[in-house]
């Protein structure tokens, strides 16, 4: 393990076993923890059986600013420093971009540690492309200011993945259908790696129409990129061509996750070009 060094570390976002042995060896040893809350730290040392030698310190979006200098000089005196944010990836929609803006300046050694993270695992089990994609994080509060920013990424060809809270999933869901369009493929992705984990595919329509009035649990959300205006009829050539190979119905799967046209509109058209 490397001393004098800051290490960025990836937490479960549900399932405590996804705790790595790295995570495990540095919870244990590291000289000083900066987590983003100490008593959801404890609890997470506490299920892994894992006593913490170091000190532990607070540090969160409001007091990171204040506290990065003085993480810093730790990790530059020699200290190990592991620095976790509550579930998931540090800086990813969670704290620790300032003290690892800090630390670069100073240079000091920033390693990270991989592991859990929700955009990614959504993205996995979204069915929608992933060679091309974009972290949109959360939506801003005010309605005209989430207009404007999904008018932004509009016509942004790749995948993109948004995190939101239970309370506003059915009013994002709402906006986001009035403006990438209520047929855009998505999938809205609750409570991954828990116990009542649950993974809503269909078109942004479709998933609304499915979520309950009050939604519960950590959310995350996937949409699908632009894929432009293309007819059924401009799609039937790549669907005939897939069709070779993948079969009908596989065919049509596909191109309607790739064009972002009804699954079943396509399959129609394919069947009376056939006949």
């Amino acid at each position: 393990m490397t001393t004098g060094a800051i290490w960025l570390a990836a937490t479960p976002i549900g399932n405590s076993d996804d705790a790595s042995p790295r995570l495990r060896h540095l919870l244990e040893h590291a000289d000083l923890i900066a987590a983003e809350d100490t008593r959801r730290l404890r609890a997470l040392c506490s299920r892994l059986g894992v006593s913490p030698t170091g000190e532990i310190i607070a540090v969160h979006d409001h007091n990171e600013a204040s506290k990065a200098e003085g993480i810093v000089s730790q990790a530059a005196q020699g200290s190990t420093v592991l620095l976790v944010s509550d579930a998931g990836t540090p800086t990813v929609s969670d704290p620790g971009f300032r003290v690892v803006q800090a630390a670069i300046g100073a240079g000091v050694a920033v390693h990270p540690l991989p592991g859990p993270s929700a955009a990614l695992a959504a993205l996995s089990v979204s069915g929608l492309p992933s060679d091309r994609f974009a972290f949109e994080g959360f939506l801003p509060r005010k309605t005209g200011e989430i207009l404007r920013r999904l008018e932004s990424v509009r016509d942004d060809p790749r995948t993109l993945i948004w995190f939101e809270s239970p309370k506003r999933l059915r009013a994002t869901l709402e906006h986001m259908g009035n403006v990438l369009g209520a047929d855009r493929p998505a999938a809205v992705c609750r409570e991954l790696t828990k116990t009542y984990e649950e993974v809503v595919r269909g078109s942004l329509e479709e998933v609304l129409s499915t979520m309950p009035e009050e939604p519960r649990g950590e959310i995350t959300i996937v949409t699908a990129g632009y894929r432009g205006h293309m007819s059924v009829d401009e799609a039937l050539p790549e669907v005939q061509e897939l069709a070779e190979e993948l079969g009908l119905k596989e065919a049509c799967a596909q191109v309607a996750q790739r064009t972002g046209l009804r699954k079943n509109a396509l399959y129609k058209a394919a069947l009376k070009e056939l006949a």
